[in-house]
């Protein structure tokens, strides 16, 4: 339970919120919405007490455990060389009860296996289930279903219908916010306040349109009344008199007064303002490999496995968490290196690569600089071209690990765009993005014409994308991409 009163928080000199008042209920189940980078992690870590520096008052009843969006920063999951060290320091469970929890998840791992080691959808079952084993009285979970598959979605969509305790989410999974709240607060980032609405998100989408309209209408009506004094201030101009000067006085306060009572408008729908560029020349076979092959320690993730890809083709990997994706791609991509095989990459492609966990950032620097060094372009270029991903004035000088997830997919995908490739390597781009911009990339990338490999959990993105081919893990088979192939895809 929480009863927050007078919250007021900035990050930097930017307001998050201004005298914030709320409350949850024991076992509701809460959804936390609003734009990226409006401050929904950040609340949870100011309420778990992660986050200090905030003014107002905060009551908490009973316990509280949080897993947090990007859990491969996580720093207990760092300091733990194993699954066991991580989710039971204390050792209070015996192991047939953590492996009957790793088999709700799904999740296939050993509790001496080095958690670091995992994939990002096994890290945040990982987070999941420490969490479940706490018996905490209330969860914060923020982006709970980033990077799973489907069966892990599902089994966290169980949980929640089935827990009895107080839940605060944040996710862009539409589906989970239907079906596991019963309220939403509603971030404002124009009036830095907290809005609250009873139902799930879809009648939240509703409830709110409304409330939007109804302002407008109201600002509208109070624009006409500000326009009728104005006009006859202007025609008190012809009053010289003593009397007449200080009602012409009166009548300009008053209409600053209006002015100042006049409700804010509804935030704009903002979105990025995404292209590609042509991609340039590349020879028939852009990349291919032989005989790769990956274990760690005990667990094999590659095997002897051969892969061409043609130019113009768009490849899928298809696979359960854990099953070699990410992997397969970091070879691809030189960061991690196979214990046999090669990459033959072909001298003209030039790639574009994202990253779920964004390895590729250093986090200490800051936005303008970041993009600057990577794209090699001036920063008169880079603030224009930031702009379009909606990194506005002051804020293409935060630093990189300031920024949510939704603001760092961002920055990834304005560098990739920025520069000249022609081929394409996407793993998970839409992870932490709102509706709008996931909609936005996928049509980009659906009038893209040159070559890709790309990763997502997303169903309705990969239907719509339709790649031609699909490589499935852990089998490391290529199959071509057709409806009724679609399917059964979907379902591994």
């Amino acid at each position: 339970m929480f009863r927050v009163s007078g919250l007021t928080f900035s990050f930097g000199e930017k307001p998050l919120y201004e005298k914030v008042n709320f409350v949850v209920g024991e076992g509701q189940k809460i959804g936390l919405v609003g734009p990226n980078g409006s401050g929904k992690s950040t609340l949870l870590n100011i309420l778990i007490g992660r986050e200090e520096g905030y003014n107002g008052k905060i009551e908490t009843r009973g316990s509280i455990s949080l897993v947090p969006q990007e859990v491969k920063y996580d720093a207990d999951m760092l300091a733990s060389e194993t699954v066991r060290e991580y989710i039971d320091r204390e050792m209070k469970f015996e192991g047939y009860e953590l492996h009957k929890l790793f088999a709700g998840l799904e999740l296939d791992t050993e509790l001496g296996a080095n958690p670091n080691k995992l994939s990002g959808g096994q890290k945040t079952k990982l987070a999941l289930a420490r969490a479940l084993l706490s018996r905490s009285d209330t969860l914060l979970l923020d982006e709970p279903t980033n990077f799973m598959d489907k069966a892990g979605k599902k089994w966290v969509m169980h949980f929640l219908s089935e827990y009895q305790g107080t839940v605060i989410v944040i996710s862009h999974d539409l589906e989970l916010m239907d079906k596991a709240i019963d309220k939403v607060l509603a971030i404002n980032p124009v009036t830095k306040t907290i809005d609250e609405y009873k139902g799930n998100y879809t009648q939240f989408l509703r409830l709110k349109k409304e409330k939007e309209e109804l302002v407008k209408r109201q600002i509208l009506i109070k624009q006409k009344h500000i326009t009728r004094m104005e006009k006859g201030l202007s025609k008190m101009k012809r009053l010289t008199s003593g009397k007449g000067v200080r009602r012409r006085v009166q009548q300009q306060r008053r209409i600053e007064k209006e002015k100042l009572e006049l409700p804010a408008l509804p935030l704009d729908v903002r979105k990025i303002k995404m292209s590609l560029p042509e991609p340039s020349k590349v020879g028939e076979i852009p990349i291919r490999t032989f005989g790769l092959s990956k274990s760690y320690g005990d667990l094999e993730v590659l095997t002897n496995l051969d892969f061409t890809i043609i130019r113009g083709e768009r490849i899928a990997l298809i696979g359960p968490n854990g099953s070699g994706k990410s992997t397969f791609i970091k070879i691809l991509m030189g960061i991690v290196e196979p214990d046999a095989g090669e990459v033959v990459i072909n001298p003209q492609s030039k790639i574009g690569y994202y990253s779920q966990e964004f390895e590729t950032f250093d986090f200490r620097k800051r936005v303008i600089d970041a993009f600057v060094e990577d794209t090699h372009r001036d920063e008169g270029f880079a603030r224009s071209f930031l702009g379009r991903y909606m990194f506005m004035g002051d804020k293409v000088f935060q630093r990189i690990e300031s920024l949510s997830g939704g603001e760092k997919t961002r920055l990834s995908i304005a560098m990739l765009t920025a520069k000249d490739n022609n081929l394409l390597i996407l793993d998970e781009p839409t992870t932490y993005l709102d509706v709008l911009s996931q909609r936005i990339i996928l049509e980009t990338l659906k009038e893209y014409g040159g070559t890709m490999i790309i990763v997502s959990h997303t169903q309705e993105f990969m239907a719509e994308l339709a790649p031609q081919k699909a490589l499935l893990f852990p089998e490391g088979k290529m199959v071509y991409w057709d409806t009724d192939l679609l399917d059964r895809i979907i379902e591994v």
